[in-house]
């Protein structure tokens, strides 16, 4: 695995003009691919607000510079050691223009981008994140190694989504411990109090998500409830990490961790999960 280091050059050269960022864009071009193809929607409008955002968030992104490469390392070793893998694919670490904070590339063995200017500058937020994105690439290679059929997955079914940010999850919370769980999913400080919100009406949230897959598509799904972008029906956006983990939890609870996470490869995953929805709300809805 080779980190490709990009914020260098960002730091040493840094001016808050177009300019300069498309020169460094165009400088570390390869490590932007998969950023601009999936990750920066509108990218004009992004970089006239990143502009005025870059001053203010430069000696964080010096910060999160001088740590992030051996928290990397950390939990990497914690991975292999723990569940018997190997991390083979590089990680990119750019400065990009507010767009997403964080990915795993489109691949069974993925790459990593983490975008520095999105990050919190605490040791913990970067630990989690970190170990959220590595569970990604965790849970594809344990699928890999009981032989998922990838061709017969449906990569845009929100069942699917749903497993892969359950797994990232709660991959982080055995990597990671902290005393504040609301990090696992906001990878920041909660000021606007997204777990207790979560928690204090799942149920509701539940039901809510389950009547959306009956009606949206998957496109409309993906906003409002996987997208940092989405969230107009309870103005938190991703609330289905927090279904997804919870679901996880429940399928571990009858399946255990391994049947659990790789539980895509079976020809009734869509049944396992909308049966698991329905047993979770059940539970919910007994105990509030």
């Amino acid at each position: 695995m080779i980190i490709h280091q990009t914020i260098t050059y960002f730091i040493e050269k840094f001016k808050p003009t177009a300019e300069f960022v498309i020169q460094y864009q165009q400088e570390y071009a390869i490590h932007f691919e998969e950023y601009f193809r999936y990750h920066c929607r509108q990218p004009e409008e992004k970089l006239k607000v990143a502009l005025t955002k870059y001053p203010e968030k430069l000696p964080d992104i010096v910060e999160i510079n001088g740590k992030i490469v051996g928290l990397i390392e950390e939990v990497k070793a914690y991975y292999e050691m723990n569940y018997d893998i190997t991390f083979e694919k590089d990680v990119h670490l750019i400065v990009g223009m507010y767009g997403s904070n964080a990915f795993t590339h489109r691949q069974i063995n993925p790459e990593i981008t983490f975008c520095l200017e999105k990050l919190s500058p605490k040791e913990e937020h970067l630990c989690v994140i970190i170990s959220h994105e590595f569970g990604h690439a965790l849970h594809n290679l344990l699928s890999d190694h009981v032989g998922m059929n990838w061709k017969e997955l449906d990569w845009n079914h929100p069942y699917t989504w749903l497993l892969q940010e359950g797994s990232a999850t709660y991959f982080s919370t055995k990597a990671v411990t902290t005393d504040d769980p609301s990090v696992y999913f906001t990878y920041d400080d909660d000021e606007e109090g997204w777990l207790r919100f979560a928690e204090s009406n799942r149920d509701d949230i539940l039901k809510a998500f389950q009547a959306d897959l009956q009606v949206l598509s998957p496109t409309e799904l993906f906003r409002e409830w996987f997208s940092i972008n989405g969230g107009t029906k309870f103005s938190k956006t991703r609330l289905a990490y927090y279904i997804g983990y919870h679901l996880l939890l429940f399928l571990i609870g009858k399946m255990g961790e391994q049947e659990a996470v790789t539980a895509w490869k079976r020809p009734d995953f869509h049944s396992i999960m909308s049966q698991t929805l329905e047993e979770l709300d059940n539970q919910w809805s007994i105990n509030g």
